[in-house]
């Protein structure tokens, strides 16, 4: 390990949860709580003041990484924790952007380039940080930036350890913070979902003594014989399926000792006919004993998934009154652009939910499950399908190449319509609808505030070629992006949007328009929205700050209304969730601006805090 201690490696972190005081307010977990509400009560800034926000701070990362920092920054005390494109994780004097210290993993961490933000707990003087990097879970004192060499081997563990089953020489890596509950740190997985060669690792969710790292419990999202859901896989998929994997991060309930964990697809993830079935607990919500690991519910958002629909964001644990009644719930979005908002306790719908018949595939090689769940109450957030009234009309060229090029090929695609050799629209894409940005709920209000993409991808199954290392007959053409001859979206505008959900009505409270094409609005077009990757949070100042967009801007939205308020031109795209926090009585607002990544723009190494002067 590679460490730089900055002067202030005697500074002393305190407690993680926020103060009281009005001259210092935290930041202190992925997404401002356990509860994943992404919520500050905040509002120095706020809706009459926003257009005066100016840059307070910059920070360059400096790490020779090729961009893409997706991480959310926590604050404790006054001190800020990020993570860099390299993983380095780097500690910040949150009122100036200065470096205090630096801790650099060793570089074989390998696995699936990625962080999104980072865990902190203290007992005391101690205090530590546990952030994931690559295929490593580091332990690193908070004061100095030095490993905590007891846990683990010298300060780490591998994700690819203590799983239920020898991965050979696959890899198993994290990309969200775990979370803490007493003394046990509860962790996820990322693996390879689209790697059609059996076996693959499994999706297993493990807790961890936060001291020491060793194994404290294991729960088997993809079931063993004699486990519940093990009848709903062929008898041998418990030791060559894998995935089925919560990678998004999770929410934690302490009160009742419930962790609610989103899950993903089983891989490979296009082609089930190697594993019939309902394939619980893939793309799922699970309701998990914090303590033991024990399932107490679950609900299943896509069953037998071929369409790569991962639940991709944390939960939201929201409390909210409708028709009289106050619910504490979980709310999940989804890549398929529906809102599940489920009882904190059972897992029963509180708005209601249908399972409908749904396409059926024609492959031989497959067999899809013939429902899927639908909310009926609260209305999609996202399109559903493809059809010729959805092609572009932003001029006639692009109508008629598109119609041309791809819908006389494709047709016309509806929701959960299975992939064929013929190939099809896949709307929503593979990203969503939304993403592993999630939501962020205002308590006050009962209003949660989801960001989507609104572009169509394609998919066809093509003939396995012959030097194939697997024996599945077919395999997918990926994620196909689809453009029109200037590089814009297929489909018409709006291509992103930022959705206010009020729960108490169970509707929309308003949409607005994310995101701008600027060569488009050179040529007279409004905001057409782009696509986008990131997500939202809400303060008590009346604000919604989101980045996420592909034309490189950090926005403030009025929260009752959906009016942008502030924008400001960054130097590279905000593919983060942003983060506020108060220090010596200045709020600020924080955000990674490094580009990259999936949407392709320019890559940077920029953090970035705005304040008022």
């Amino acid at each position: 390990m590679k460490r730089t201690l900055g002067f202030a490696a005697l500074l002393l972190v305190s407690a993680c949860t926020p103060t009281t005081s009005p001259q210092q307010h935290d930041w202190p977990h992925y997404k401002a709580d356990k509860a994943s509400s992404s919520y500050s009560t905040l509002d120095q800034i706020n809706r009459d003041n926003v257009s005066g926000l100016e840059v307070a701070w910059e920070f360059r990362t400096n790490d020779g990484g090729k961009g893409r920092i997706e991480c959310s920054p926590i604050v404790v005390d006054g001190i800020i924790y990020l993570t860099t494109s390299a993983l380095h994780l780097v500690a910040l004097d949150a009122a100036t952007g200065e470096e205090l210290w630096r801790f650099e993993p060793s570089n074989h961490y390998g696995g699936f380039f990625a962080n999104r933000g980072v865990t902190y707990w203290e007992d005391g003087e101690d205090k530590r940080i546990y952030y994931p990097a690559g295929t490593r879970l580091f332990a690193v004192n908070a004061t100095d930036g030095t490993a905590i060499t007891a846990f683990g081997e010298n300060g780490s563990i591998s994700m690819g350890d203590n799983l239920s089953r020898d991965i050979g020489d696959k890899t198993v890596s994290l990309t969200t913070p775990p979370v803490i509950f007493e003394d046990l740190l509860i962790a996820g997985s990322s693996v390879s979902d689209n790697n059609n060669t059996l076996p693959n690792p499994p999706g297993d969710i493990r807790a961890f003594n936060l001291h020491t790292g060793e194994l404290a419990w294991t729960f088997h999202v993809i079931p063993h014989p004699g486990e519940f859901g093990y009848d709903t896989w062929p008898p041998d998929a418990w030791s060559t399926v894998g995935a089925a994997n919560s990678w998004a991060g999770m929410a934690l309930d302490e009160e009742r000792g419930i962790v609610y964990a989103p899950t993903s697809s089983p891989a490979p993830e296009h082609s089930g006919g190697v594993r019939p079935g309902m394939n619980l607990f893939g793309n799922s919500i699970l309701a998990l004993d914090a303590r033991t690991g024990e399932r107490v519910w679950h609900f299943q958002v896509v069953h037998h998934d071929i369409w790569d629909y991962d639940v991709a964001a944390p939960p939201n644990l929201v409390t909210f009154e409708h028709d009289g009644v106050t619910y504490d719930a979980v709310a999940q979005t989804t890549k398929v652009g529906m809102l599940f908002v489920l009882d904190r306790d059972t897992g029963e719908p509180i708005f209601d939910i249908e399972e409908r018949p749904v396409p059926q595939t024609t492959m031989p090689d497959e067999q899809t499950w013939p429902t899927q769940p639908f909310t009926t109450e609260i209305p999609p957030y996202t399109k559903h399908g493809f059809t010729e009234a959805d092609i572009t009309d932003i001029n006639p060229e692009a109508t008629a190449y598109v119609k041309e090029t791809y819908f006389d090929k494709f047709g016309p695609a509806v929701i959960f319509q299975p992939p064929t050799t013929q190939g099809m629209f896949m709307m929503p894409q593979f990203n969503g609808g939304s993403d592993w940005g999630g939501a962020a709920f205002d308590p006050e209000t009962g209003i949660l505030y989801i960001n989507s993409s609104e572009e169509p991808e394609a998919i066809t199954m093509l003939p396995a070629p012959p030097d194939a290392k697997h024996d599945l007959p077919f395999e997918a053409s990926g994620h196909d992006e689809i453009y029109d001859p200037e590089g814009f979206p297929v489909s018409k505008p709006p291509w992103g949007l930022l959705n206010a959900i009020d729960l108490t009505q169970g509707d929309f409270a308003w949409r607005a328009t994310l995101g701008t094409y600027p060569e488009l609005e050179a040529r007279g077009f409004p905001p057409t929205g782009t696509f986008n990757f990131g997500g939202p949070i809400v303060t008590k100042g009346g604000l919604v700050f989101i980045g996420a967009t592909r034309d490189e801007r950090f926005r403030a939205f009025d929260k009752a209304t959906g009016e942008v308020l502030w924008e400001f031109q960054l130097p590279y795209a905000g593919y983060a969730t942003p983060a506020t926090y108060m220090v010596d009585g200045k709020q600020y607002v924080v955000i990674a601006a490094a580009g990259g990544g999936i949407p392709g723009t320019e890559s940077g190494d920029v953090y970035m805090a705005f304040a008022l002067e």
